[in-house]
């Protein structure tokens, strides 16, 4: 089994997983295909063989390989789901940082969940995505995101205004420091900081979230995602931010912005003793009050 492996950072405590994770995988009899630079970080610091199968673009994932591993938090889970894309490679997040929604696996259960994963017992949840349209075509094929796509002020302290149509319908003018469109995987991140709900991966639904907003009466509002959502930012300065997942790039004033949910989704692995419930429950310490 060719089983793909992504990290960011490979700090001094880190490389001990990383040894006992591809330890794991060697008595599995699998083969691992880093990241390439994740396996020339390794090289250096843990001493792992070159000769180990790497790989560079979301093309390699239609090469054969069966399943991928995050090694990180929930950006590093983000940016190795912009390598799988549509191959339908189902996916793991392994936990090395501190919250984890996403990357909800602690390595301190490394060795249980990857038992697991090996007897195949386990189910695929599946999270969808959404795809942007802009008249420049910013973001080229790199148009996908898992959580959000964000448009923002940028280098000005004076509100923008979003205007917002769903389906070609108007819906609303936002006025504030900016307009977030979510999927459900991403209200649990930057749409739940603005006070968005928390939305269980399965509905098939966009959240819209503004940032700020000037009018206290305009509150967070779930579409059904099968409604393309327009957009269009007007305000004092010429470009704006436009961001997807993190990743953010100029956008000019009443550029066209359309928001699809994605052709394809992405299969996250998950065990039947860590739902999505338990990890809503853990992460957010409800219950913890005894009085509850």
């Amino acid at each position: 089994m060719n089983v793909a492996v992504f990290g960011r950072k490979v700090n001094k405590q880190d490389i001990e997983y990383y040894n006992e994770f591809l330890g794991i995988l060697k008595d599995f009899g699998w083969n691992p295909i880093l990241h390439s630079n994740l396996k020339e970080a390794l090289v250096k610091k843990a001493g792992i063989s070159e000769s180990i199968d790497e790989f560079s673009s979301h093309q390699d994932f239609k090469k054969g390989i069966d399943l991928s591993f995050s090694i990180g938090g929930d950006g590093t889970f983000i940016e190795n789901v912009k390598f799988i894309r549509n191959s339908n490679v189902p996916v793991l997040g392994i936990n090395t940082g501190r919250l984890g929604f996403l990357a909800n696996i602690s390595k301190h259960n490394l060795e249980e969940a990857m038992d697991l994963v090996h007897q195949k017992k386990y189910v695929f949840q599946k999270r969808s995505m959404i795809r942007v349209e802009t008249e420049d075509n910013i973001f080229g094929n790199e148009n996908i995101a898992l959580n959000e796509m964000t448009l923002q002020k940028k280098d000005t302290s004076s509100m923008i205004t979003v205007h917002a149509s769903l389906e070609g319908k108007y819906l609303n003018s936002y006025w504030a420091d900016g307009l977030i469109v979510a999927t459900p995987s991403g209200s649990t991140a930057y749409s739940l900081s603005c006070g968005g709900p928390i939305v269980t991966p399965g509905c098939q639904v966009h959240i819209l979230t503004p940032i700020a907003p000037h009018n206290l009466n305009v509150r967070p509002m779930v579409v059904p995602d099968h409604m393309p959502i327009e957009l269009s930012i007007e305000g004092r300065e010429r470009k704006y931010l436009i961001s997807l997942d993190g990743h953010s790039l100029p956008i000019r004033q009443q550029e066209k912005v359309t928001i699809y949910k994605s052709d394809f989704m992405i299969n996250v692995i998950k065990f039947e003793e860590n739902n999505f419930l338990d990890t809503i429950r853990n992460k957010m310490h409800w219950g913890v009050d005894k009085r509850n």
